[in-house]
Order: C-alpha cells, then sequence, then structure tokens
C-alpha cells in the first residue's frame, strides 16, 4: 500500500519570507509554495518551479523541468537566491582537523577501523600513533604482530581527522600527548547532535578548544568534546606535557609506559558523581536546544551546584524534568542575572 505523505499546513501570511533583503524586493509571494523562511519540507516535494532560484544542498532540480525538489525532511532555508534544506537529523560529516572521539571496532594488519558516527566508519593505520621507542621510531613487523596490544576492540580513543578520502571516510591520526585511548571517564553519546549544521541546534560546536579541564567540588576532571556529537569525562590526567625543558622523544618515551594501559584507576564516589553530573548536563544541553562548549558547560555547572545547594537549605530536592529541567532552570537564572 503506498504512503502519502501530506504537505505542511499553510502558515499565516504575515511570516513570510524576510523582505528586507533588497535582492527579493521584487519577489512576490507566489515564488515559493512555502512562505515561511524555516518551513519543514518533506522527501520529494516541490519547493518551486521558479527558474530564478538555485538549488542547494538537500534539494535537486528534476530532469524534465525546472523544479527544486527536496531530497530530505528538514527546514527550508533561504541565502539571497540559494534554497537549501537543512535536515532534522543527519549523520556527523568529518571535516580536516576535527577531533574526534571513535571507538574502535575491528583491528587489522596495519590499521584500526573506528566508528566515529559518520555514514563511514575511520581508519587509524599503524603508522599514525606514537609507539614506545619515540615518535621517530620505525614501524616492524614486529609493531604489526603486537597491533592488538596497543588498541582492541571496544576501546575508546580520542584522535583527529587527518585526511578525507574520496568515498568521504576518514583518515584519523594520535599523534599528539592529548590524544589516545581513553579511560578512567565516563562516555556519551549525543547521536544527531555533533557538529557542522547540527549545531544549529545544539549540540557540540566546533571551537578553540575541545578538550579542558573543569574544577568540581571533588575535583579536577577533563571534558573530551568530540565534534562527531560524543564526550568523555574522565579524571584529570597530569600530563608530562607541560614539564620544561624535556625533549619531545624523551617526553614520549616517558608517557609510553601507560599510554596504551587498559586498566582503569580507583575513583572515589564523589568524584564518580562529578563526572556523572557533568555528563548529565550536557545531555540537558542538548535537550534545551543549547549549544555544547567550555564556556557553556562551565557556566552551567556553577548554576547546577547553586541550584543544588539552595534545594538543599530548602528542603527540596526532586526536580521534575530530569537534566532537561535542570539546565532549564540555571539557563533561567543566568539570563536573568545578565
Amino acid at each position: 500500500m503506498p504512503v502519502t505523505i501530506l504537505p505542511p499546513s499553510a502558515p499565516v501570511a504575515s511570516s513570510h519570507i524576510n523582505r528586507h533583503d533588497d535582492s527579493d524586493e521584487d519577489m512576490s509571494d507566489d515564488d515559493l509554495p512555502l512562505q515561511t523562511a524555516r518551513s519543514i519540507v518533506t522527501p520529494g516535494e516541490t519547493i518551486t518551479s521558479d527558474p530564478q532560484w538555485m538549488r542547494g544542498h538537500g534539494t535537486y532540480v528534476a530532469s524534465d523541468s525546472t523544479a527544486i525538489i527536496s531530497t530530505v525532511a528538514g527546514h527550508l532555508h533561504k541565502t539571497n537566491k540559494l534554497l537549501s534544506v537543512q535536515p532534522l537529523r543527519a549523520r556527523y560529516a568529518p571535516e580536516i582537523g576535527d577531533l574526534v572521539v571513535g571507538r574502535i571496532v575491528s583491528v587489522q594488519t596495519k590499521k584500526w577501523t573506528v566508528d566515529i558516527a559518520a555514514p563511514m566508519l575511520a581508519s587509524l593505520p599503524l603508522s599514525a600513533i606514537n609507539l614506545p621507542g619515540g615518535i621517530l621510531r620505525r614501524r616492524t613487523a614486529v609493531d604489526e604482530l603486537n597491533i592488538r596490544t596497543f588498541f582492541s576492540e571496544g576501546d575508546l580513543l580520542v584522535a583527529e581527522v587527518q585526511s578525507l578520502h574520496g568515498d568521504n571516510t576518514a583518515s584519523l591520526h594520535t599523534r599528539s600527548l592529548k590524544y589516545g585511548k581513553l579511560r578512567n571517564g565516563l562516555f556519551t553519546s549525543l547521536s544527531g547532535a555533533g557538529g557542522g549544521i547540527l549545531s544549529r541546534r545544539g549540540g557540540v560546536v566546533r571551537s578553540k578548544r575541545q578538550t579542558f579541564t573543569l574544577q568540581t567540588a571533588a575535583g579536577e576532571v577533563d571534558v573530551v568534546l568530540g565534534v562527531n556529537g560524543y564526550i568523555f569525562v574522565s579524571v584529570h590526567q597530569k600530563s608530562k606535557e607541560d614539564q620544561k625543558d624535556v625533549s619531545i622523544t624523551s617526553l614520549e618515551q616517558g608517557v609510553s609506559e601507560t599510554l596504551y594501559s587498559s586498566q582503569n584507576d580507583e575513583m572515589s564516589p564523589e568524584l564518580a558523581k562529578e563526572i556523572t553530573r557533568v555528563s548529565t548536563l550536557v545531555k540537558g544541553l542538548v535537550a534545551c536546544g543549547r549549544r555544547v562548549d567550555e564556556e557553556m558547560i562551565v557556566r552551567v555547572y556553577e548554576g547546577a551546584v547553586d541550584l543544588e545547594a539552595e534545594e538543599k537549605v530548602m528542603g527540596s530536592t526532586d526536580r521534575a524534568g530530569g537534566a532537561k529541567g535542570v539546565v532549564e532552570s540555571v539557563l533561567a537564572r543566568l539570563e536573568m542575572g545578565e
């Protein structure tokens, strides 16, 4: 039985496309069948047949006409004469230089296959990681035999997108002390809320610092915000990267002893609670449609701690709405304070 998709209801006439743009002053209301700048369109729906418009992402032009048709379900956007459709939900599109959190899916002879929430699995070559003995050591057959001792299936890691292949698969590298295996923490997947166009509706955004240290009541925690929507909150690890007068080679040799360890260290219940709190607040930010970056996490965490202290004094600790309700209350207090 065929499925019929009904068109969205007609919006009010006052919410037509922005008329303040000088390039659109000569257009009439009949130029587009959907008159709002953020109308919802469905796959296969004709957006316009006027040849003055150009098609953008999420659209195509019919071969036998000039009609621009949507290929995805999403919001219709107009930029001058360009029409594009922002999908309601899409997977992460990797870009060179992105910091991502991934999970090892399979181990091969000279590389690992990594899930980074993209349409295609990424690859991490053996030549793109730091090995014991220094960064300039040549990769040998022994390293290929011991490849599973560095990363195995299910391991979490933070890496950088080094290059993109023709089929849009990403190649990663971990040639920095801030990259490598992740442990002693909590992994959270914000599926459908990664960087790029999805960041307009909340989620991890590309910023200057994707990893930072947050001071909590129980101690310092490290927060890794993968642009692909994967985050990892863990116990703060003191790195030797801050030491002065230490050569890069000796630095690599010093950290390689524990760099690929899969054994988690013991942590206090108070610190585990704070790690869980930070991860929960990030989920609440996404649920509220807010951006997720260092500044927003710090502000919301400090506000949540103050709110919890006030509620304990008042004798009320129950709050409806879960993480979203807490974040909404904190954001409302912050906006009132501003």
